[in-house]
């Protein structure tokens, strides 16, 4: 107990002060951390051996990958396909083959070289998705493409991990170079006695699918038809702390079911997160398990810095950093290339070419992996353990390296060019100002799920620091409107500034949508009648709700009781709607209001009616209070 407090103070403390640090320079958190294992482990020699700890650590990147799932459904999966098998897979088998063919070139037999360019074609799902999360750039069109590819990378570890077996060659014990045992092959063999074996060792091959598909089953059937009976019996217990238990349960409970039939425990989770995703208890999984993923992520950025084996590196420091390197830059020049196949432009193909250029978390399990299945020799997965771990600490540079780049690049370049809206929503909301983001976030506080669309970067993007997703584009576009889903949604919030635009979309959704409800922010009055008009169902003006309220706060300092300000507010207000309705009907655009008799005579008829209602509804008060 007391080495693990000590441990546990150790990593906090290193925490606590390195990151900040980090964060107030500008690096990100993530190099933090990072920066905080170096010191705590190779730096000053608090930690020597993170290897049981760092299984701990690795499900901080398993919440991660469940919470990611939470946020998409099937349907936003399948408006994905075609970046997740185009180009995510793409990215995969072009630098497989690729460093497969440079391992080729070192002298490796095939086999082996084959494993070395799985374990690098895949990339950091845990720094990245985390960097990307923290500098709002999820959104962006680069990083949509970025976090497609990476989705790929951790469905494509499970045929790996299949073929990886049949990979298997005799290369006898795991030698270093001089004869001795590796440090590598000797931390397997422990780690090995103290774990359990997987459930389908042994099994032939058609019943190791078997197995798999059984696996994804139970997780699918049991988050459609098992989640909600769990969940009310749950509620009928009234401790709160029971919600936080039921959901690290689901976490760790599929994790265990994954790694026992041979699976990867991330991918288990991100498939429940999916299946989880329109249900009822969505917001209330993601509360419980965010502060843990936070935490449990910085210990294993925490655990792959105090890992680095530098007395490696400072043996053979050229030939360690100039593979590091290389692998980078060749990982980035196929980027690079297949961002521009798919039409990634400016700071889009650089955010997506830099962010992916490293090697993964998954790395260190295929090398593992393979170690066991006498794939790779002791000495060689040494060296591979400190590429992938230095390639993940170069990461954060190379996001500094792209926010410089970025600066520097004009906005024509990138940024002004629309967004490819890929999501759709039961609510579609067009303006993102001061009046559309307060909508926006009451109806993403109850679950529903809106699509933002504003034709000002400046503003998506202020969104998107604060974790709000939004796309750039122009609202009055009929293939951004339908690919937002207005041939589906429920609601269209229109919240322009422009009168004229708001105006020219209501009509636009009115004849494509005869049945979707709009709601439409109105500028004033003359603005309102051109909105009902047009077809709006709902017309609020801007300016009118605050005036009510400040005229009630009048009333009420004026001698009025707080219930009758209220209840002249509530008239006013009624009245006011109906008022509306009425003139709508007498308003003539091609005729000023001052000349349209009917529409005056009109109004000073309902301008009495509403002061008789108000002196009635007074008296009626005061009779009631006497």
């Amino acid at each position: 107990m007391g080495e693990f407090l000590f441990l546990a103070s150790v990593f906090l403390l290193a925490a606590v002060i390195a990151v900040p640090i980090a964060a107030r320079l500008g690096l990100g958190s993530v190099l933090g951390y990072l920066l905080a294992g170096v010191a705590i482990g190779p730096g000053l020699g608090l930690v020597a051996d993170t290897t049981d700890l760092q299984h701990f650590a690795e499900f901080g990147v398993v919440m991660m990958l469940f919470l990611i799932g939470l946020e998409l459904d099937p349907r936003a999966l399948w408006d994905m396909r075609h970046r997740l098998i185009g180009l995510g897979g793409l990215q995969v088998i072009i630098t497989m083959l690729a460093v497969m063919t440079g391992a080729l070139y070192l002298g490796f037999i095939w086999q082996t070289a084959l494993a070395i360019g799985m374990i690098f074609a895949l990339s950091s799902t845990a720094i990245v998705l985390q960097t990307l999360s923290e500098k709002g750039l999820m959104q962006t069109s680069g990083g949509r493409s970025t976090f497609s590819v990476l989705l790929t990378q951790d469905i494509a570890v499970i045929p790996m991990l299949i073929i990886l077996p049949l990979l298997a060659v005799p290369i006898g014990p795991s030698l270093n170079p001089d004869g001795s045992i590796s440090r590598t092959a000797l931390e397997h063999v422990d780690d090995a006695h103290g774990h359990s074996v997987s459930l389908i060792e042994g099994l032939p091959g058609w019943g190791v699918t078997l197995v798999t598909l059984g696996a994804v089953a139970l997780i699918i059937v049991g988050g459609v038809y098992g989640a909600r009976p769990l969940f009310r019996f749950i509620h009928a217990a009234h401790l709160r702390e029971m919600y936080t238990a039921l959901a690290l349960l689901i976490v760790i409970g599929i994790a265990f079911l994954m790694t026992a039939v041979g699976l990867s425990p991330a991918l288990g989770t991100f498939l429940a997160g999916v299946v989880l995703a329109n249900s009822e208890f969505r917001h209330e999984l993601e509360s419980d398990i965010q502060p843990f993923k936070g935490l449990l992520l910085g210990l294993f950025f925490i655990t792959v810095g105090a890992g680095i084996d530098f007395g490696l590196l400072f043996s053979e420091p050229i030939t360690i950093l100039a593979l590091a390197l290389g692998i980078m830059l060749l990982k980035g020049v196929i980027l690079y290339v297949l961002g521009r196949a798919f039409k990634l432009r400016g700071r889009d193909q650089w955010l997506f070419t830099l962010g992916l250029a490293q090697a993964g978390e998954f790395g260190f399990v295929l090398i593992s992996f393979s170690l066991q299945q006498s794939i790779l020799p002791g000495f060689v997965a040494d060296r591979l353990l400190l590429i992938v771990a230095l390639s993940m600490l170069i990461t954060p540079l190379a996001f500094i390296l792209y926010e410089h780049l970025s600066k520097r690049m004009q906005d024509s370049d990138g940024d002004l060019k629309h967004d490819k809206i890929d999501q759709q929503g039961t609510v579609i909301i067009a303006g993102i100002g001061r009046f559309g983001q307060i909508v926006n976030r009451l109806v993403q506080s109850v679950g529903a799920k809106t699509v933002v669309i504003d034709n000002n970067l400046q503003t998506i993007q202020l969104m998107r620091k604060f974790g709000y997703q939004g796309f750039f584009g122009d609202p009055l576009r009929p293939d951004l409107l339908h690919a937002a889903g207005i041939d589906t949604a429920r609601v269209l919030m229109v919240a322009l500034d422009d009168p004229i635009a708001a105006e020219r979309l209501v009509t636009y959704a009115r004849r494509v949508r005869p049945d979707i409800h709009i709601v439409a922010r109105s500028r004033d009055r003359t603005h309102t009648y051109r909105l009902y008009q047009a077809g709006a169902n709902d017309i609020v003006r801007e300016l009118f709700d605050s005036s009510l309220r400040a005229g009630r706060y009048v009333l009420e300092n004026i001698g009025l009781s707080e219930y009758e300000a209220s209840e002249a507010e509530k008239l006013f207000y009624q009245h006011d709607r109906y008022t509306v309705r009425e003139l709508a009907e007498l308003w003539d655009p091609n005729i000023p209001s001052a000349q349209n008799d009917a529409y005056i005579a009109r109004a000073k008829e309902l301008e009495k009616e509403l002061e008789a209602s108000l002196l009635s509804a007074l008296e009626s008060s005061n009779n009631d209070a006497a």
